[in-house]
């Protein structure tokens, strides 16, 4: 059985830094990225339709995540798909920060300091998949991509800690289950 892939491979127009899309995301965190309408106040943040405008790509990462995450395989077939892999490589790392008897306020210091912590890029010689992502062109779309990869991480933190404690003050057992899988076998 094939891995899953973005919904978003088809979408033109899209602004392409190395070899990683720039999608718009529904954020308040500042960055480069295109913001989306919010979701409507009738709508869950945990369950968006796809369909919706302001479905976006960290809701597919977030929806993907565990199916993907058995794959030790991701045949990439665009920009997009380098995004969902770097997702999915972050919420890895972000439930390994999240212990059994934690409470939400300790896990979003956690993310939160995981999320603002300094990362490596596509280029740098620290980045685990430097061979599936191409290096920013010139310095300046190396830091357009940083602030972009920052903003995605700080929202995908943010969205995750919705789902881990969607049920109260310890986190969902589910997805810390999910800890100690590696997609790819590689982690950020």
């Amino acid at each position: 059985m094939p891995a899953y892939h973005s919904i978003f491979l088809q979408d033109q127009d899209v602004r392409i830094i190395g070899n990683i899309a720039i999608l718009p995301l529904r954020t308040r965190t500042r960055g480069p990225a295109y913001t989306l309408p919010s979701l409507p106040p009738s709508t869950a943040a945990i369950d968006v339709d796809p369909d919706s405008e302001s479905y976006d790509a960290l809701d597919e990462v977030l929806s993907l995540f565990r199916a993907n995450t058995f794959f030790r395989n991701f045949e990439i077939k665009g920009p997009a798909d380098r995004l969902l892999i770097y997702g999915i490589l972050f919420i890895s790392e972000c439930l390994g920060k999240i212990r059994i008897g934690m409470g939400s306020r300790e896990a979003e210091k956690a993310l939160t300091n995981t999320a603002l912590e300094q990362f490596a890029i596509p280029g740098d010689a620290s980045f685990p998949l430097n061979q599936a992502f191409e290096a920013p062109r010139d310095r300046q779309d190396a830091e357009m991509l940083r602030q972009y990869l920052s903003q995605v991480r700080q929202e995908l933190a943010a969205r995750l800690l919705q789902r881990v404690y969607s049920g109260g003050n310890t986190p969902s057992k589910w997805w810390l289950s999910f800890t100690k899988r590696k997609f790819m076998g590689k982690s950020l």
